[in-house]
């Protein structure tokens, strides 16, 4: 989420038309369409963020910028050339890290969060502990985990959390 993403079409010669199909997850479907004959290029419900990357005639790639939640979906590069029709389909799957969050609740035990994470973060401690984590789902489609230490001793001083995401792991020490 946040960056750029670049989609390559079939690596073509004589291209006499391209045409990427857009269904993002959220909103309609869009085209970007370019002909070879007339040096022409069309666009149709696309939003400002998905735009050809360089010019179409010497590379067709798609550049969406700023990628969010709401892009996620299939993107289809479709190529006319002399030698045939050549088609490439990407699903876009986006991935959001969660914020990480570490504090001690009224009773003196660790509490980690890791909130609005797509998919779900994976929440473990150092030491062994016997907690069973909770998740809350948002509309957006992220997820919020919660995960309690509970220690199986009372003498601890201080408690790590590890996060484990697909967007990248962290972790946290607290002392409560």
């Amino acid at each position: 989420v946040g960056y750029s993403s670049v989609l390559t079409c079939p690596p073509k010669s004589n291209r006499t038309m391209v045409t990427w199909k857009i269904s993002p997850k959220v909103g309609g479907p869009c085209t970007l369409g370019y002909r070879a004959d007339q040096n022409k290029t069309d666009r149709t419900n696309c939003s400002g963020s998905m735009n050809w990357k360089f010019r179409p005639d010497q590379d067709p790639a798609l550049e969406i910028r700023q990628v969010g939640i709401a892009l996620e979906g299939n993107y289809t590069c479709e190529v006319v050339a002399t030698e045939g029709n050549f088609h490439k389909t990407y699903h876009l799957t986006v991935l959001v890290p969660p914020r990480l969050t570490l504090y001690c609740d009224d009773h003196g035990n660790p509490v980690c969060e890791a909130a609005a994470g797509k998919p779900a973060a994976q929440i473990s401690w150092v030491l062994e502990s016997n907690s069973t984590p909770k998740e809350e789902g948002h509309d957006n489609g992220t997820v919020t985990v919660l995960s309690k230490f509970t220690a199986y001793s009372t003498n601890m001083t201080n408690t790590t959390c590890i996060v484990s995401h697909p967007a990248g792991n962290q972790s946290k020490s607290i002392a409560c």
